[in-house]
């Protein structure tokens, strides 16, 4: 249970962000039914199922840099942080105040610090940077369906 104490903890952590992040923009999330949808925009029932799997996949690569013994794990899971507060900001930004183009730089913030966190989690370990791929995939769908809006709304 001790080994698993960590992994338990960062996933908890990590959906707890986004859950936090959905309950903030709850009153809003209609917001997507209402704009024109660029080609491509899946159902808006995805989201939700997305972002479970990505926030613990997130998790389970956070911990496994923080039980790591690098003495570079920290400053790779203060980059993993800010993407953290990116992550959670895109959402009121998106949904709450409906200001898409300030959303978009946002979501560039947020898709630079995940890279930038890939390449810090790469030699401490392997797998947790490996386990941010589909996270970095998404921002960078997120990323087209976010400048689409911007230009057919």
């Amino acid at each position: 249970m001790k080994k698993a104490k960590p992994y338990i903890f960062s996933i908890l952590l990590a959906l707890t962000i986004g859950g936090l992040s959905a309950l903030s923009i709850a009153k809003n999330m209609n917001i997507y039914d209402k704009i024109n949808p660029p080609p491509l925009a899946p159902a808006g029932w995805l989201f939700p199922v997305v972002w479970t799997v990505l926030f613990t996949l997130m998790g389970i690569s956070a911990a496994l840099v923080f039980t790591s013994k690098s003495k570079k794990k920290d400053d790779a899971l203060f980059i993993y942080a800010v993407s953290l507060v990116l992550n959670f900001s895109w959402s009121i930004f998106f949904f709450n105040l409906l200001s898409f183009i300030v959303s978009f730089i946002i979501l560039v913030a947020l898709w630079l610090s995940i890279i930038i966190t890939i390449i810090k989690y790469y030699p401490i370990n392997k797998a947790a940077a490996w386990l941010q791929l589909p996270y970095l995939l998404w921002v960078t769908f997120a990323g087209y369906l976010n400048f689409a809006i911007i230009l057919l709304n």
